[in-house]
């Protein structure tokens, strides 16, 4: 139960944190990078973005599922699809 509630504040606290700009693949699509380039931009956007989420997470005082579950999501918002 205190599981579940950890993670169901972890999500709701996500929801503020994470509206910080635009994503990397629409970063990358405006400044239409293509291969290689596309490629590098993104590996070094997602290192970014999962240095920037274990930050936040620590700031936050999360651990266990519920750092993993907002690290997750956190570098999903910033990657894009």
């Amino acid at each position: 139960m205190r599981t579940l509630l950890v993670l169901t504040a972890a999500s709701l606290l996500s929801l503020f944190a994470h509206a910080a700009g635009p994503s990397c693949t629409a970063v990358a699509t405006e400044k239409k990078l293509a291969g290689a380039a596309k490629n590098s931009f993104m590996k070094k956007c997602e290192a970014d973005a999962q240095a920037k989420c274990e930050a936040a997470a620590a700031e936050k005082k999360l651990a266990g599922a519920a750092k993993n579950s907002n690290v997750k999501k956190c570098v999903g918002e910033a990657v894009g699809s």
